[in-house]
């Protein structure tokens, strides 16, 4: 057995049981990342938009959704609706006598749909402008009025078309109360919130149905 020891002072840089490879510390490597790191974030991206059944998702609540539509083009699209639905009605209530009811002078505007075959009429108003805008929206999104805006109605959570029983709630509480009771003072009410509501622009209507109004392709 050898008793040679080893001479003093410091190891040589090739002594191998002076040195051990040390491994590397975990978690993230230090400083920024660079372009494509898995670190850059720890989420995936959101999915783009592609009409029917796909989502939004991302932290921006509007990542990968059509633009909102301009509040100047909904109005114009909801005054459209109003004439197809308003002008025929019009024709239809002169046999029910509403416009004379309407003129005279001890009845307003109300009085004129609360008596005799005028509550027919009434009925036949709500039925019309409620249908109309169920089926239409249920059936692909767009009224008339929205079709040529280029406009359409779709779900939140998904950005699909509305089922009927939310296109049903989203007509009714849009029309019911003007038609009913407040007929200037409602539809006034829906168009500040509309202004005003961040980030999605939703009147009344569209919080009760969970919808959003967004422009489609031209």
């Amino acid at each position: 057995m050898s008793t040679d020891q080893p001479p003093p002072g410091p190891p040589p840089d090739d002594d191998p049981f002076a040195k051990r490879p040390q491994d590397p510390p975990p978690g993230p490597p230090p400083g920024p990342p660079p372009p494509g790191s898995p670190y850059d974030s720890p989420y995936p991206p959101p999915p783009p938009y592609g009409g029917y059944g796909s989502g939004y998702g991302g932290t921006d609540p509007l990542s990968g959704m059509p633009p909102l539509a301009e509040s100047g083009r909904r109005i114009l699209a909801r005054l459209v609706d109003w004439l197809i639905v308003a002008v025929p009605l019009a024709i239809i209530g002169i046999p029910f006598d509403v416009y004379d009811r309407a003129t005279q002078d001890d009845a307003d505007f109300q009085d004129a749909f609360t008596g005799g075959t005028s509550i027919v009429f009434q009925l036949l108003t709500i039925v019309a402008f409620v249908a109309y805008d169920t089926v239409l929206t249920a059936k692909n999104g767009q009224t008339l009025g929205k079709r040529l805006m280029k406009l359409r109605v779709a779900m939140l959570n998904d950005g699909s078309t509305p089922p009927m029983n939310q296109s049903l709630l989203r007509a009714v509480v849009l029309w019911l109360p003007a038609l009913i009771c407040c007929a200037c003072l409602w539809p006034l009410l829906l168009l500040i919130l509309i202004l005003v509501d961040k980030p999605y622009k939703q009147g009344l209507h569209d919080k009760a149905a969970k919808t959003v109004v967004v422009t489609v392709p031209r």
